[in-house]
């Protein structure tokens, strides 16, 4: 699947709630900041943790900018999943004004 044809979404064209959002980026990235709800699974995991994804609903696709997410969507969708890539990932997502959540106590949550 090249690029133009990936199923991308701008953060500001998401629903703003009932959606499955599925943020592929670090731990590190994912404690600092990341969406209340969101399924957290590493890039490099995806493959072997890809039964901990719900399904009969449309996946979204996180990362920080888009890069990772759209590998994790374009495989995802090769395996039989209904996934969309988040275009401008956790940074539009703030950006756009979205909630944003840290694991760190005390911290104020920052996309890294």
């Amino acid at each position: 699947m090249n690029p133009a044809q990936l199923p991308t979404a701008s953060v500001s064209e998401l629903p703003a709630s009932d959606i499955t959002l599925v943020d592929v980026r670090e731990d590190d990235e994912w404690a600092a900041g990341h969406a209340p709800g969101a399924v957290h699974i590493p890039l490099g995991e995806l493959p072997s943790r890809v039964d901990d994804l719900p399904e009969g609903q449309p996946l979204y696709i996180v990362c920080r900018s888009g890069g990772r997410s759209a590998r994790a969507t374009a495989w995802l969708n090769a395996s039989g999943w209904e996934a969309v890539n988040v275009g401008g990932g956790m940074k539009s997502w703030h950006a756009e004004g979205r909630p944003v959540v840290s694991e760190q106590p005390d911290a104020a949550p920052e996309i890294l």
